[in-house]
């Protein structure tokens, strides 16, 4: 795809991120979205039984930021040792850095309170929007895109996709099931992350191709 392309699909996935977001929040400080918010939360922590609760701890802790950092050390390993990448690297810290340094900043702006209805775990700190929800998104979204075009089959970019997406899924539905977010902050998260991926990947590929261009006026 050429640049124009690139710019047009970011653009919209950013504005139907920032729309989404926005209305999002706007439920909330309005609290029409309370009736939303438990009635998903009773539904998935109607499933409760201890064998669920162990996966669902499992699932946290896999989202959880000491996890997320080990497992971005071995991709950048991966990327510059294995495929021999270097702009790649900028793209993948900058994403990571750039969503936490946004989940902090939204959680101070709307200072929601967690849920209280049944926890299983104990946690401090605001609710809106999801930390771990963002951590998934952007980690395992960045993932697939910078390993897309390294996977020849389509059975394998398939099977990709599916990792990453059960990923980021399960990861949001755990803090749901585990008591400590709403089902809206999850929504929440994966929107924020969802706007700042297309705008950093835009950029990544905006400078990739005018480089490109470049190297060509060149040679």
């Amino acid at each position: 795809m050429n640049l124009k392309t690139h710019l047009l699909i970011a653009f919209i996935i950013s504005l139907v991120c920032v729309v989404g977001f926005a209305l999002t929040s706007l439920f909330i400080s309005d609290h029409k979205i309370i009736d939303f918010d438990r009635n998903i939360i009773a539904a998935i922590q109607g499933l409760e039984s201890p064998l669920l609760t162990k996966v669902m701890k499992f699932f946290t802790f896999i989202g959880s930021t000491p996890v997320v950092i080990v497992l971005i050390i071995l991709l950048i390993i991966f990327l510059y040792k294995v495929l021999n990448h270097r702009l790649e690297l900028i793209l993948l810290i900058s994403a990571i850095i750039g969503s936490a340094v946004l989940n902090q900043i939204l959680k101070q702006i709307f200072h929601r309170i967690r849920p209280n209805f049944h926890r299983l775990i104990d946690i401090s700190g605001y609710s809106f929007p999801s930390g771990h929800a963002m951590n998934a998104f952007t980690v395992y979204v960045i993932i697939s895109f910078l390993l897309w075009r390294h996977i020849p089959s389509k059975w394998g970019r398939s099977l990709l996709i599916c990792i990453s997406t059960v990923m980021i899924l399960a990861i949001g539905i755990s803090r749901i099931y585990l008591g400590v977010h709403y089902p809206s902050d999850i929504i929440g998260g994966y929107l924020a992350s969802g706007f700042w991926l297309a705008v950093a990947i835009w950029f990544f590929q905006y400078y990739k191709e005018k480089r490109y261009i470049k190297k060509l006026k060149r040679s």
